[in-house]
């Protein structure tokens, strides 16, 4: 048998981390993959004139996003601006009635309010006509942001390291990245001590891991100095938080499985500003009432969920590009319910809601061989607003273009088939092959040291070939769990196959050897920690 280090070196250099210096930085503690951020295009005129407004006693308001990802970047830049000025607004845009990015009432309103200068973080970028209104009523405006743009732009002082004009080394910050970054620069113009920046953080982490970016560069720096500091306790918002939701040590998956979904749910359900509060404050009393509703709001989005999705699916249909108008479902939720939908048909998805006036909101989730945001770009001309990624997009609609859209979406569908026959092919893949023997403390040790683990850097997926099964014992009520140890010459491992044991059963009772995926999981018990490995896929063998 290899040893673990052996084993993981391979893992790393199959995803790109070959040389030493490559493999001490990803593995390290501490460290130093970050970038000034004065190379982010227009920083440096983005932050002078934030400063210069903030020396004239102007009213700034940041505005932000409704996600983990607008939150957090809100949280940032206020924690940042308020050690140098107290005239200072916030604004996030409702979910449901006001939508994604800026907005004409939106800016109405903080005129109305005295602000001469908008700072919006993780949105803005294509906002051309709201900021052109913003300027009309002599608002000025610096758009910080991380979205995906086109031809059309905000004409404003833009940074985000997707533009063209761009060379910062790493394009694949989240908008509290970008927001960290401006904060590192105001930090560096007027010499706040760092701990502005430290204590920061923590919010960096948590959007950055919520808005599901790529796990690597930066973005690996930024979340494991963040994570350093929620797992210290220096944020009590976040503890109580984690403690509510039974997190005992936060990591990346306790983000994104955990903290993440019960910030997002404030903008679902209610009010983002409900998880603003939270984050932002430090009183023992605000903090327990803001989990207490923060935990229920997740709930309801939970219980919401379960049923719009049994509800969608019943509408799917079986087209490449699926498109399910809902009548009933909460918007909140759209995309949680696409996203789920994709992954049960292995299809980009849409779902369409009404928003009033004969308009229909849109929120689409993809599979990685189709750019659900190149391809439905192509179609904006169909839609009064549109934006997105690769793997996502929203946008609003005229009721009576829905049949346009459909049949436009089939074509592409049709080309992308022709080009690639094999599109809709689920392929098993795996990081490394090792033996029953290999899959203890030792091997699931160095794995951890991988972590944060995300989009980018996923947990590692491990094969075991030619496996036999004893100590079978289904669990659950449905017995739709099943514990087991696999084995063979080469040594033994306990095995665990959550929510699919009824599917598998057959298999898992039959007489032939299989084929197991998976990853391996520390648990902890009463201070004993053992190894399991946790089942993704279990195969006859090949």
């Amino acid at each position: 048998m290899r040893n673990a280090r052996e084993i993981l070196i391979r893992i790393l250099e199959k995803r790109g981390v070959k040389t030493e210096e490559e493999i001490s930085e990803f593995l390290s503690d501490k460290p130093q993959k970050t970038y000034d951020p004065f190379l982010l295009f227009n920083m440096g005129a983005g932050v002078d004139l934030l400063l210069s407004e903030v020396k004239a006693g102007t009213k700034i308001c940041i505005y932000g996003d409704y996600d983990a990802d607008g939150v957090t970047s809100l949280c940032i830049l206020y924690s940042v601006l308020r050690q140098l000025t107290d005239n200072i607004i916030r604004y996030i845009p409702s979910r449901t009635e006001e939508g994604y990015g800026l907005n004409m009432e939106a800016v109405e309103k903080i005129h109305r309010a005295g602000a001469g200068l908008i700072v919006t973080v993780d949105c803005g970028s294509v906002s051309r006509r709201e900021v052109e209104r913003a300027g009309e009523l002599g608002i000025k405006v610096i758009v910080t942001d991380h979205h995906t743009i086109d031809d059309v732009r905000a004409d404003c002082i833009l940074i985000n390291p997707k533009q063209k004009e761009c060379t910062y080394p790493f394009k694949d910050l989240a908008g509290c990245g970008v927001a960290f970054k401006m904060a590192q620069a105001i930090q560096k113009k007027t010499g706040l001590p760092k701990r502005a920046l430290t204590d920061v953080l923590d919010m960096a982490a948590i959007g950055t891991v919520g808005d599901i970016v790529s796990l690597t560069d930066e973005n690996r720096t930024i979340v494991k100095y963040g994570l350093k500091m929620i797992n210290s306790g220096r944020r009590t918002s976040v503890s109580k938080l984690a403690e509510a939701i039974s997190l005992d040590r936060v990591t990346s998956e306790g983000i994104a499985y955990g903290i993440a979904p019960h910030i997002n749910a404030a903008g679902r359900m209610g009010s983002a500003f409900e998880a603003v509060k939270l984050l932002s404050s430090r009183d023992e009393e605000t903090v327990s009432r803001q989990v207490d509703r923060l935990v229920e709001m997740n709930r309801q989005r939970k219980k919401q969920q379960e049923a719009a999705y049994e509800e969608c699916m019943g509408m799917a249909g079986g087209g490449d590009f699926v498109i399910i108008r809902a009548e009933n479902i909460h918007e909140g939720i759209g995309g949680i319910v696409a996203g789920k939908i994709k992954d049960a048909l292995n299809r980009p998805v849409v779902i369409v809601t009404p928003s009033g006036e004969g308009m229909l909101k849109g929120t689409g989730r993809s599979i990685p061989p189709v750019d659900i945001y190149r391809l439905l770009k192509k179609h904006s001309g169909l839609m009064e607003r549109f934006g997105g990624h690769r793997s996502a997009c929203g946008f609003l609609m005229k009721e009576e273009k829905l049949d346009s859209l459909r049949e436009a979406v089939r074509e592409e569908m049709n080309i992308l088939k022709g080009e690639n026959p094999e599109i809709f092919e689920k392929r098993i893949s795996w990081d490394a092959e090792i033996e029953p023997g290999e899959a203890g403390m030792e091997l699931a040790r160095e794995i951890e040291a991988m972590e944060p683990f995300g989009e980018g850097n996923p947990r590692p997926v491990l094969l075991m070939r030619g496996m036999r099964l004893r100590d079978i014992r289904f669990m659950g009520e449905e017995k739709n769990h099943v514990r087991f140890t696999a084995f063979s010459e080469r040594g033994q491992a306990t095995c665990v196959l959550f929510k699919r044991a009824v599917e598998k059963r057959e298999i898992i009772l039959g007489e032939r050897p299989v084929d197991l995926t998976g990853s391996l999981n520390i648990q902890s018990w009463r201070g004993r920690e053992s190894v399991q490995f946790i089942v993704e896929e279990i195969l006859p063998w090949k």
